[in-house]
């Protein structure tokens, strides 16, 4: 289970140092791709497989479904770790999740996300402002957290 907060910086090439602790459950190979809310999810390749068998039952019927797989997909990459376990990440995806300097890796359970540091920030303020509300709507009493 991945989980924790580490701050790296992305260098000039594209580069980001994971977390040794995170390395060892990637693997040698893993996925990155868009994430919800301008960050990046990287994958295990077994989490990997487990998310595309649920997005391959979805109905290609369905308008909203087509959009996500496309959305989801088509910016998922191969990755792997250099000497130095970094990562280089591409181009369309650093764009997407605004990375530029300071960045802000996080393990979410079956994921990492790749934050850049302002857009975790935000996020942060606003989430522990509503984390009472939010974890009212998500547990009910016989859960304790």
């Amino acid at each position: 289970m991945f989980m924790g907060e580490y701050h790296h910086t992305i260098d000039e090439k594209g580069r980001i140092i994971i977390p040794s602790k995170f390395r060892e459950d990637l693997g040698e190979k893993f996925i990155i791709t868009r994430g919800i809310e301008n960050c990046l999810f990287v994958y295990s390749l077994s989490s990997w497989e487990k998310i595309t068998n649920k997005l391959e039952s979805l109905p290609f019927t369905k308008k909203d479904a087509r959009q996500f797989v496309r959305f989801f997909l088509s910016g998922a990459t191969t990755a792997e770790f250099d000497k130095q376990g970094r990562v280089n990440i591409t181009s369309p995806l650093i764009s997407y999740a605004k990375l530029q300097k300071d960045c802000v890796v996080i393990g979410t359970g079956d994921r990492l996300e790749i934050w850049s540091q302002e857009d975790w920030d935000a996020f942060f303020d606003s989430a522990s402002s509503n984390m009472s509300d939010i974890a009212e709507n998500l547990f009910n009493e016989s859960v304790n957290i």
